[in-house]
C-alpha cells in the first residue's frame, strides 16, 4: 500500500538571461568584430576620398584645357599682381561670377579693375575659392584663421602647380622647367616631351601661415619648410632637417602652401618634382625644394598634361639629389624619373608611372 500526499518537488525558476561569463564572452566577441571591421571600413572611406580628389584633378584638367583651346596658352602660375594661375581658371571651373567680381574691382575701395588687385589684399572679391580645390584626405588640421588674407576657408587650396625639376628662383625669375611659371603662359606646343609624359599639376597638404621653430616630433615634416643654406647646389640637404617623418628640434620652419590660393609664389601654390612625394620641403631664400604630399597611403595623385590622373608613389626614383640643379630650361634631369616627369623639354628617354 502506498500513500500520496499531492506534494511534488518545486520546479527551478526558468533562465531568463545570459550569465556574466556568457555577457563578457559576447562582448569580446564584438570588440574583435569591430577591431577587424575598423580598418577595412577607414580605407573604404579613404579609397573614396582618393577618388573624389582624383576626380578634383580631372576637373582641373579639363579646365586646362579650354583655357588652352581658348587663349592658346596655359596659364600663368604667377601674374605681374602675384596672383596665382586659380584665378585665370576661375570660369573654367564654373566660377565666373567670382571671376567677373575680381575683374570689375571695386572702385569705391581703391580696387582696380582688369584684375589689377594685389594677391594679398583683404578684399572680399577675393575670398570664395570652391571645394573643389580642397582635398578631402587633408584633415585641415594646421589651418589657421587669422586676419585679412588668411582668413578662415575663403582662399584654402590643396592643388599646385608643376614648376619641374628646378630650384632656383622660385618665386620671381622668368622662365620654368615644367609647364607654369612666373608672368609665362607656355603654349602645348613648348611641351617636348610630351603632355602624356609631363606632370602639369598634383597635391599637397595646407599649411597655415606662419613662422616658427620646432621642437622635435612636434611638425610633420610635410607641413612645412624648412628653413636650410645651400639648397641651391645641393638639395639633399633638405634631409638633414627632417628624422624621416618629423622636422628635427630647433629647425626654423616656415609654413606658407595651400593658405592664401590667390597667391602665385611656388611654396603658396607650386610644387617642384625633386624631392619625392611626401619629402620634406625646405627653401634657402628664393631657392627651395617643394615636393606634392598628401594624406593618400604611400604616394599622391598627378594631373599629367594630357589630362589623365596618376598616383606616384613616395619610392619614385630620384636621381642624384645632391646634383646642382639644372641650369637652363631644357635639357635632361638629373633627378631621376621624378625630375624628368616635371621637365617639359628635358628629351629624356622615360615613360611614366
Amino acid at each position: 500500500m502506498s500513500f500520496s500526499f499531492g506534494c511534488r518537488a518545486p520546479r527551478r525558476a526558468a533562465k531568463n538571461g545570459f550569465t556574466l561569463v556568457e555577457l563578457l564572452v559576447v562582448i569580446a566577441i564584438i570588440g574583435i568584430l569591430i577591431a577587424l571591421l575598423l580598418p577595412a571600413v577607414q580605407a573604404a572611406r579613404e579609397a573614396a576620398r582618393r577618388a573624389q580628389c582624383t576626380n578634383h584633378l580631372k576637373q582641373l584638367g579639363l579646365a586646362l584645357h579650354n583655357y588652352h583651346d581658348t587663349h592658346k596658352t596655359l596659364p600663368a602660375r604667377k601674374t605681374v599682381y602675384r596672383l596665382s594661375g586659380f584665378i585665370a581658371l576661375l570660369p573654367y571651373l564654373e566660377q565666373g561670377p567670382m571671376y567677373d567680381r575680381i575683374m570689375a574691382g571695386d572702385p569705391d575701395l581703391g580696387i582696380p579693375s582688369g584684375g589689377a588687385v594685389d594677391a594679398l589684399s583683404d578684399w572680399e572679391g577675393l575670398n570664395g575659392f570652391p571645394d573643389t580645390l580642397r582635398c578631402p584626405s587633408d584633415p585641415g588640421d594646421n589651418d589657421v584663421i587669422t586676419s585679412g588674407a588668411y582668413r578662415g576657408t575663403e582662399r584654402l587650396v590643396n592643388y599646385a602647380f608643376c614648376k619641374g625639376d628646378d630650384t632656383a628662383d622660385t618665386n620671381f625669375a622668368q622662365g620654368s622647367r615644367g609647364m607654369f611659371g612666373y608672368l609665362e603662359w607656355f603654349s602645348f606646343s613648348r611641351i617636348t616631351d610630351g603632355l602624356s609624359n609631363t606632370v602639369a599639376m598634383s597635391e599637397r597638404l595646407r599649411q597655415g601661415y606662419r613662422n616658427l621653430t620646432v621642437s622635435d616630433k612636434e611638425m610633420d615634416h610635410r607641413l612645412g619648410m624648412a628653413v636650410v643654406s645651400g639648397l641651391r647646389n645641393n638639395p639633399a640637404l633638405a634631409m638633414t632637417a627632417t628624422d624621416g617623418k618629423y622636422f628635427i628640434g630647433g629647425t626654423s620652419v616656415n609654413c606658407r602652401f595651400g593658405s592664401v590660393g590667390t597667391r602665385g609664389h611656388t611654396h603658396f601654390v607650386g610644387f617642384t618634382t625633386v624631392m619625392p612625394p611626401n619629402g620634406p620641403a625646405a627653401r634657402d631664400g628664393e631657392y627651395g625644394v617643394f615636393p606634392p604630399s598628401s594624406m593618400h597611403p604611400g604616394g599622391v595623385n598627378v594631373l599629367m598634361g594630357d589630362g589623365s590622373v596618376r598616383f606616384v608613389s613616395d619610392t619614385i626614383d630620384t636621381g642624384n639629389l645632391s646634383a646642382t640643379r639644372a641650369h637652363g630650361f631644357s635639357g635632361p634631369s638629373p633627378y631621376g624619373v621624378w625630375g624628368a616627369m616635371g621637365s617639359r623639354s628635358g628629351g629624356e628617354a622615360v615613360s611614366a608611372p
